[in-house]
């Protein structure tokens, strides 16, 4: 089997679990709050990242260096970015949050202009207004010349996170961690604020094994395994953009898994407000120099 071949089926496999994301956090929030499913699933990823360290002997590097780093990129992923996340999640459709919450990459192109001196093409602007278009359509729920939302809030939430991980990830490019070191580093700083948190709040309530299964899952494959796959082919595949092309299956996929696991009936909002999006996020894709091969 080649490289690319094999980084294809770990970028396919990424996008799968990545699929069943959006069903899963609203079936865990159906029993807990979203602090708790922040604490419990951050949990097992911190388990299973720091296993990893060890596994690949990367664990003296992770012990010595990158704890400065580690200090502010914790507290925006996992702690910020992921209850904010898990908020909008609480409020809104998971159709709706798991559109709104696509747009991330068209934040981190408008951001990466104050904060990286890019400059915006022309492309750029009108992937910009078609992909915001839909954001429209799919906050007001089709009545697109309303301006009452249906929830506000569970609107900003989705697009504050959608800030909080272009932020993360722009403020990360001069990052010279591993990507498996940094991020057992991050969880490690973002459990105790979380367990703080929790502590100071409404703490951590018993809703049973399915709950807790759910935020098992949650944290062992959307936060975990998810995250392995996709460096995995990010590090193997000759042209970045073969695999980053495949997110665009994923969100067919999760719709079809919340309308058969929970029950969601797809809104033709979500549907239109979603073409949209991967409209815009398609024509950013476009304009991109290609690698060589």
């Amino acid at each position: 089997m080649t490289q690319d071949r094999q980084a294809m089926l770990y970028g396919l496999g990424a996008v799968a679990l990545w699929s069943t994301v959006a069903t899963a956090f609203k079936v865990a929030l159906a029993w807990m709050s979203p602090l708790e499913l922040m604490w419990l699933a951050s949990l097992v990823s911190w388990v299973l990242m720091g296993a990893l360290v060890v596994r690949q002997g990367l664990i003296n590097e992770a012990l010595r260096r990158g704890w400065r780093t580690a200090a502010w990129a914790g507290l925006m992923n996992p702690v910020a970015y992921y209850l904010v996340l898990f908020a909008a999640y609480d409020r809104l459709p998971g159709q709706e949050a798991m559109a709104l919450n696509y747009t991330w990459a068209l934040t981190m192109a408008f951001l990466a202009v104050p904060l990286l001196g890019h400059r915006l093409t022309r492309i750029d602007v009108l992937a910009g207004l078609v992909a915001y278009a839909g954001v429209w359509v799919i906050a007001t729920r089709g009545a697109v010349f309303n301006v009452d939302f249906a929830d506000v809030w569970g609107v900003v939430f989705a697009l504050v996170s959608t800030l909080l991980w272009a932020l993360y990830w722009l403020l990360n490019t001069r990052d010279a961690r591993s990507p498996l070191v940094a991020q057992w580093q991050n969880f490690s700083v973002g459990m105790p604020v979380l367990t703080l948190l929790l502590w100071m709040g409404p703490g951590f309530e018993w809703h049973g094994w399915s709950a807790v299964g759910a935020g098992v899952y949650v944290g062992l494959f959307e936060m975990g395994v998810a995250f392995v796959l996709w460096q995995l082919a990010v590090h193997k595949i000759s042209r970045t953009a073969k695999v980053s092309n495949l997110i665009f299956l994923s969100p067919p996929v999760s719709l079809f898994l919340l309308y058969w696991v929970v029950g969601e009936p797809i809104l033709h909002s979500t549907l239109l407000g979603l073409g949209l999006i991967l409209a815009g996020l398609g024509l950013q894709q476009r304009q991109k120099v290609p690698e060589p091969a």
